[in-house]
């Protein structure tokens, strides 16, 4: 048993530094990024970013989460370009209709408030893509958790990855390996993927995003003769019906405190108890050989667990679109490229 363990880590492995080998170039050269950008074109858009997301947050906790997931989305299609808060129109064919987001993206109009509130104070200046990265670390920052610095000078694009949502963004009942793959070919690593995974301690999940975890293998990863996961698993079946038809219905991911960020997302996985599939694989999975110690880590240490997603947060964050530093813009409405619309 323990050589076939031993076996399975070591393709896992190889597998990981294969893949690390082929998108190792992607993502390799450093973005024109800097922390002083804005300095002297507008030096109060950190401020005004920061009163309304607290204004935000302090309507609504959720509102974090929805912004922290809105920039994700954006990061992993075409890079942090603004991409994914972009309308359809006759030409443009957006993301935020795509499957992977249709019912799984808000906190758009929260955008389109700090976007107004700077075109007022620096009009034409701070792109849409720095807004929402920097919209993102506050959102963090105003729940509990750490703070980073963000580099700054991104540009909008013209352009939307509808067909990109499909292939690069992770879904609730994917793989390991196929979830690794999908963070390596954003020049992000294993770690990175174990702690942004973590950005899940707060937000909401909908049912047709756990309905297989729960009707699945939920007991086998929580203990059989466990009642409080018992009793959690009936909760969420109250939620989430096996038949259809309740697929919008919503539960926290993070059942301890799921609005505050903390690190008890991983001690959920480590009782087996992850709402998602995907989420659940980072520790029970047998592939887990490297992801399952780094639960475990953040699990018991929460100030590895803040540096880790604070470095890996900025790593994301410095995804961008070649594209946007040739032909992109500063939009002045995020939801169309239109230039002065």
């Amino acid at each position: 048993m323990a050589s076939s363990f031993h076996s399975k880590g070591l393709i896992l492995h190889c597998l990981i530094l294969a893949l690390s080998i082929g998108f190792s170039t992607l993502h390799a050269s450093e973005p024109p990024l800097t922390l002083d950008y804005y300095k002297s074109t507008c030096p109060t858009m950190l401020e005004i970013v920061r009163k309304e997301m607290e204004c935000a947050v302090l309507s609504d906790p959720r509102n974090a989460a929805l912004i922290l997931r809105l920039h994700f989305h954006d990061c992993f299609v075409q890079g942090c370009d603004g991409s994914v808060l972009l309308d359809d129109t006759i030409t443009l064919q957006g993301e935020k209709k795509a499957p992977n987001n249709i019912n799984a993206l808000k906190g758009f109009r929260i955008i389109d408030r700090i976007k107004n509130r700077l075109e007022s104070e620096c009009p034409e200046t701070v792109s849409c893509a720095d807004i929402l990265t920097v919209a993102a670390r506050d959102a963090v920052l105003l729940v509990g958790g750490p703070y980073w610095d963000v580099p700054l000078g991104r540009k909008d694009s013209k352009t939307a990855g509808y067909a990109l949502t499909e292939t690069n963004l992770p879904t609730a009942d994917e793989g390991l390996l196929s979830i690794i793959s999908k963070f390596l070919y954003q020049g992000l690593s294993v770690t990175d993927m174990v702690a942004l995974s973590g950005a899940h301690t707060i937000g909401m999940a909908r049912c047709v995003n756990f309905r297989n975890r729960i009707y699945g293998d939920f007991v086998a990863t929580s203990g059989f003769n466990n009642p409080l996961s018992q009793q959690y698993l009936s909760s969420l079946k109250s939620v989430c019906p096996p038949v259809k038809g309740s697929d919008n219905n919503e539960s926290a991911m993070d059942y301890v405190s799921p609005n505050l960020f903390d690190n008890s997302y991983y001690q959920i996985l480590l009782r087996g108890e992850g709402l998602i599939n995907s989420d659940q694989e980072l520790y029970s999975s047998i592939l887990a050989i490297e992801t399952k110690k780094l639960v475990a880590k953040y699990a018991e240490n929460p100030i590895a667990f803040f540096e880790q997603f604070s470095e890996s947060m900025v790593k994301m964050g410095n995804i961008t679109n070649p594209e946007t530093y040739v032909n992109g813009e500063v939009r002045k409405n995020c939801r169309s490229y239109v230039y002065n619309v």
